[in-house]
């Protein structure tokens, strides 16, 4: 387990159930431990959720305290979860944010995409989608673009140069892309900067990210990677995030000369 993070709630949850149902049934843990054939430290980690009760334990416990299958009907909450997709929260909370901080590391953000950039990285998808899905689809993000219209909400976007020089759909589609971020960005709720390559190290090395500003002053931050996603509103985490934007607009260029920067690209293709 990484250094700092906590086991998961489950875990400690579980933990708990089976040292209460063990007091309330007068049973030791050094009891448990011989019945189950496990250590006495074994044990205290899985009380303690630092360790995932095993199937074994469960039983034993369960058998040995009279918990009648309560115990072992936790098995199941122990395991990770299936669905790692937080994108519908996501998706509620930017519809009311006040403020969207977005930074893209090799794709054009969602928001500023054209219909026909999105079709490009749908259809290309693995598993593959169907037609009806991709079309319903660049529906649903158009409809979010709609946000942007919205002049009391701020957005401000960092785009690594690689997002901006990837061949997505070709070169037509690619024109296409850089035309519709210069159109966007002279909105004036709309900030738009590239971060060049060839500068080393930056802070968005690690994927692409964003941060959330409520209108209640609430902050979330929300990362995708292959599929799996996360909305995090931990305050440390997400003031890391918010800073780590900070540095990323620090790094980038200027706003008029990152339109400067993808006029030039857009017009050598």
């Amino acid at each position: 387990m990484l250094r700092n993070s906590r086991p998961p709630i489950a875990w400690r949850y579980c933990g708990g159930q089976i040292k209460m149902w063990r007091a309330q049934a007068d049973v030791s843990r050094e009891e448990l431990a011989a019945e189950a054939n496990y250590d006495v430290e074994t044990v205290k980690s899985m009380e303690q959720g630092r360790r995932r009760p095993t199937q074994r334990l469960l039983m034993v416990a369960d058998q040995l305290c009279g918990a009648r299958g309560f115990l072992i009907a936790a098995e199941e909450y122990l395991l990770p979860e299936k669905d790692l997709s937080r994108a519908p929260e996501y998706m509620a909370a930017e519809a009311v944010a006040v403020v969207v901080h977005g930074f893209e590391l090799v794709l054009i953000p969602g928001l500023l995409q054209t219909e026909e950039y999105t079709r490009t990285i749908m259809s290309g998808s693995i598993p593959l989608i169907p037609e009806e899905r991709i079309e319903s689809g660049i529906a649903y993000r158009v409809g979010r673009q709609g946000r942007l219209g919205d002049e009391t909400v701020l957005f401000n976007f960092v785009i690594y140069e690689a997002a901006l020089r990837a061949m997505v759909g070709g070169p037509t589609v690619m024109k296409g892309q850089l035309r519709r971020l210069l159109q966007v960005g002279e909105q004036r709720n709309v900030f738009i900067q590239v971060l060049p390559a060839g500068q080393g190290y930056f802070h968005g090395m690690g994927g692409a990210f964003t941060v959330l500003q409520g209108p209640e002053g609430e902050h979330f931050a929300y990362t995708e990677c292959q599929g799996a996603t996360s909305l995090d509103s931990e305050g440390e985490r997400v003031s890391a995030m918010v800073n780590r934007f900070a540095m990323l607009r620090m790094q980038a260029l200027g706003e008029e000369e990152s339109r400067r920067f993808i006029a030039t690209l857009m017009e050598e293709l």
